[in-house]
């Protein structure tokens, strides 16, 4: 897969002075858009627009320094229809617009040209099925929260905090399905993993399709298949770093694409650095393709 990756990065590289079609750089990656735009988030530690964005800009940068052609050429040659948007986005990445750049000769922010690699660091053990799951309905609590990659997320551990008995014993009832238990379901509003990206957060339960919330929240989930990590540790950085390496690790070697759905995440909160037993749900397909052309 990591081929099929660095073939389409390939082709985006070419046509970053034109219209970048991302539906066709995920043909080429052989895999779904929505796999593409997550899995490059996961790898590259930024979303994929921002990456576009910042190379873009890098070579908009050289061309703005070597004095020639004009500003609004070189705003039109990488797709932006106006010299003020196109200064917006030159000083986004550069802290500087593009005028006072060619005037002063100013310092410029350069994003490097991104390929992948497999880089052997250890060796990490995963424990994981595939579960073909009917439709489903998540019944419980939802917050809108933020991403947080490492440490507590007070606002998810603030949602938590604020369930009231009553939905507590609610949620029990209704618990029918595996996963079993009070859990956790995130839906994420972007293809963004950053810091600070946002999330709907449940908590809640999963039960049947069609299931009465009465006064909590109802998500309701097709049909699919779903890749299913057990995982032991310290909380919650092992769950933290199942979630990294999943999208780095497993998803490149494996012969699974991830699609849209929330993932789920059974567990007990603990104290911190507490081990802890969690198990985490992902939505996947089969995907359409494994070799190279």
């Amino acid at each position: 897969m990591l081929e099929r990756l660095n073939q389409a990065l390939d082709h985006l590289e070419a046509r970053l002075d034109g219209e970048v079609d991302i539906a066709e750089v995920a043909r080429i990656a052989a895999v779904s858009e929505y796999h593409f735009r997550r899995l490059f988030s996961a790898l590259a530690g930024m979303p994929l627009p921002v990456y576009v964005r910042r190379r873009r800009m890098t070579l908009a940068g050289a061309d703005v320094l070597a004095g020639e052609p004009t500003l609004l050429d070189i705003a039109v040659r990488y797709g932006y229809g106006s010299g003020e948007a196109f200064a917006r986005a030159f000083r986004s990445v550069h802290g500087v617009g593009p005028g006072e750049a060619r005037r002063t000769g100013a310092v410029l922010t350069a994003q490097p040209r991104m390929s992948f690699r497999v880089v052997v660091e250890g060796s990490t053990t995963m424990r994981y099925r595939i579960v073909e799951k009917e439709a489903f309905r998540v019944v419980g609590r939802k917050a809108r929260v933020p991403l947080v990659p490492e440490g507590i997320n007070a606002a998810a551990t603030a949602h938590l905090k604020s369930l009231d008995e009553r939905a507590i014993v609610r949620m029990k009832e209704l618990d029918q399905q595996e996963p079993a238990g009070i859990l956790s379901a995130a839906v994420y509003l972007t293809d963004s993993r950053d810091e600070g990206a946002e999330a709907d957060y449940w908590i809640g339960v999963v039960t049947g399709p069609g299931t009465a919330a009465d006064e909590l929240d109802a998500l309701d989930v097709p049909a699919g298949t779903w890749a299913v990590f057990d995982n032991h540790g310290p909380y919650p950085s092992a769950l933290q770093e199942l979630w990294r390496d999943v999208f780095t690790q497993w998803f490149p070697s494996s012969l699974y694409v991830s699609r849209p759905g929330p993932e789920l995440l059974r567990t007990q909160p603990v104290r911190i650095g507490t081990e802890t037993d969690s198990q985490l749900w992902i939505p996947v397909e089969r995907g359409t393709a494994t070799a190279g052309p």
